[in-house]
């Protein structure tokens, strides 16, 4: 019932027992069934939303603690928040990056032929020894494609 009515599954609930998220009520007498109160549906809507919007479960014990808190001011939940804005921009910019790599990988690349002459098998394939002077790995291939000379262009 009480799963239903916070729109989650049993499961979740449980798991949110064992992570200290919300208290598990005893069980009632006869039926050994659970009586979870309002305030703790209200508290499992408000986790389910909070992940929803990316926050951890570390994330979500302290918005928990900070909501429990009458003294708490809204500006340290706005910190939060602000805080998690910011990690949400970092991680869109790293995917706009990663698909920028991908879009050179896949312009270079001939699209047909051997595997041997696939450039972006070959940018893929790790190199025994360093990193080039940019950090990065450098890649050693004795396998040459047909598509090498792109191959810089590609892996910057």
């Amino acid at each position: 019932m009480a799963a239903r009515e916070a729109g989650v599954g049993i499961e979740t609930i449980r798991f949110y027992e064992r992570q200290r998220l919300v208290r598990q009520p005893p069980k009632l007498e006869g039926s050994g069934a659970r009586r979870y109160p309002a305030d703790t549906i209200e508290h499992i809507r408000f986790i389910k939303e909070a992940q929803e919007l990316g926050f951890s479960l570390r994330e979500i014990h302290e918005l928990l603690a900070l909501r429990a808190d009458p003294a708490t001011d809204c500006s340290e939940v706005r910190e939060q928040a602000t805080t998690k804005l910011a990690d949400v921009r970092r991680k869109i910019q790293r995917l706009q990056d990663i698909g920028a790599a991908l879009e050179r990988l896949i312009a270079a690349c001939p699209g047909q032929g051997a595997l041997q002459a696939c450039s972006i098998m070959d940018a893929l394939t790790p190199r025994s020894g360093g990193r080039a002077e940019n950090g990065r790995r450098q890649h050693t291939n004795p396998r040459k494609s047909s598509c090498t000379k792109h191959k810089k262009e590609i892996t910057r």
